[in-house]
């Protein structure tokens, strides 16, 4: 199945990268205003396809940094916006030698440097479907984080993402852990093309930035550990989990659950991101 852009030119959809292209302008604009984009922040935008959010994001006057993997769809972007410069390489860290307001660099998103951009940027970007958890996790733990994600991505993973207990998931704590989370709104699969098999959502998150959400690599490092530990069997207690993941004796977990109000019994879905981080303090010792 193929499809005719502006400038009649054919394109067929590529499975394997994920290419579902949102093509209802509604929705479009209803997550360009939900990124609340201000004056001098720079937007990034991963996998834009055939630029319609693209072109969106164009008219709000900021400057824009497109990374797309296809070089087809790259051709499409040229053709349509022509207030790019063309593709800068990848191995460059000079996003905007020229100024241009729209820069288009042809990567995969997963080795894209985020580093090279100048603060304060946003992402606003329909993901890949396939790439959504680990594109998510590489921005919040990066050293140069943006001030907000707001992004398509399925359903069923948006409210993974903001759940609660006792329906947390070790995907919840892994993006809860560093950012404030929201679904803005859901969308019918039936506004991209081709039609995905599930709706999707536009999620809403916001890294942390007041003083005492930013841990040391060796603390998030052991929270993961714990929290690992702590989901490897879901449905098992959590204190057999800790002490079977941690190579700690019973006695030790039941104490350090009891130091934080948690009953050895209970389940690492109805663990709050505090009370991770209580547990992370409490083994860390």
């Amino acid at each position: 199945m193929n499809h005719e852009t502006e400038n009649n030119k054919k394109i067929t959809p590529k499975k394997r990268l994920g290419q579902n292209f949102l093509t209802q302008i509604g929705v479009i604009q209803k997550l360009v205003a939900a990124a609340n984009i201000q004056p001098g922040q720079t937007i990034l935008e991963i996998g834009p396809g055939t630029g319609n959010l693209t072109a969106e994001l164009v008219k709000t006057g900021n400057k824009v940094i497109v990374v797309e993997k296809d070089r087809e769809m790259i051709e499409i972007l040229k053709e349509r916006l022509p207030h790019c410069g063309g593709p800068t390489p990848a191995s460059s860290r000079g996003l905007d030698p020229r100024n241009n307001q729209l820069r288009i660099i042809n990567q995969d998103a997963l080795r894209f440097d985020e580093t090279a951009i100048a603060p304060p940027y946003k992402i606003a970007a329909n993901l890949p479907f396939y790439l959504a958890a680990p594109l998510i996790r590489k921005f919040l733990e990066s050293q140069n984080p943006p001030l907000s994600l707001t992004v398509i991505v399925q359903k069923e993973v948006a409210q993974r993402i903001c759940a609660q207990p006792p329906q947390m998931s070790l995907l919840a704590i892994s993006v809860q852990f560093y950012a404030s989370v929201k679904i803005i709104d859901y969308i019918s699969r039936g506004s991209f093309w081709p039609a995905p098999k599930v709706d999707c959502a536009i999620l809403q998150i916001e890294p942390h930035i007041k003083e005492g959400d930013i841990y040391e690599a060796k603390f998030i490092a052991k929270f993961f550990q714990i929290a690992k530990a702590g989901f490897s069997h879901p449905r098992k207690q959590l204190a057999g989990n800790l002490a079977n993941g941690l190579n700690l004796d019973k006695i030790q977990i039941t104490a350090g659950l009891a130091k934080n109000n948690l009953a050895p019994e209970c389940r690492a879905e109805t663990l709050t991101v505090e009370n991770w981080i209580g547990l992370t303090q409490t083994f860390e010792l």
